[in-house]
């Protein structure tokens, strides 16, 4: 069995933090104008969108963080433009999941369609339990997306840092 270097630990102790973070910045944010299952949804959705960016690199997390925030942007216009006038169906998650592949084929992010998908998919699943204000669904998920990539980001940024400053190895 392989053993943990220096990094590796500090990677974990890095990302635990950012999670929590994440989580509670984005509940915190959100309990101010949002009932109790969109608060909890939002930090759970704020910490997907860490650990999605948190990467072995300052770089492919800031590359990440660009995937992450383009994929949400797509799936944000596509489902608040469908929710402002009808309800999310399981049809509706299939087309709007179709037309955001060809978006993504158009603007030549074919590496992103999954994640466009998903995050169609999640937006008009939440929508679908709560349809009274399923409109309000791509705006909160984007907020959440948003917490999310930014804390990962900057806690990946600053976790390389002081493990450089302390440890002397290269920073990554």
């Amino acid at each position: 069995m392989k053993k943990l270097t220096p990094w590796d630990v500090a990677y974990v102790f890095d990302v635990t933090i950012a999670c929590w973070l994440s989580y509670t910045v984005a509940a915190w944010i959100l309990l101010t104008f949002v009932n109790r299952s969109d608060d909890l949804l939002g930090g759970m959705w704020s910490v997907v969108a860490t650990i999605f960016v948190f990467r072995e690199t300052r770089a492919s997390s800031l590359l990440a963080g660009l995937n992450r925030l383009i994929a949400t942007a797509v799936s944000f216009a596509l489902c608040f433009a469908y929710l402002m006038f009808l309800p999310s169906t399981p049809l509706a998650i299939a087309i709007l999941i179709g037309v955001g592949t060809v978006v993504m084929m158009l603007i030549d992010r074919r590496s992103d369609i999954a994640l466009t998908g998903i995050t169609t998919a999640v937006v008009l699943v939440v929508a679908a339990i709560s349809p009274e204000n399923g409109w309000q669904q791509p705006l909160l998920r984007s907020i959440d997306t948003v917490i999310g990539v930014a804390v990962g980001i900057s806690c990946k940024w600053i976790g390389s840092y002081v493990f450089y400053r302390t440890i002397g190895e290269p920073v990554r």
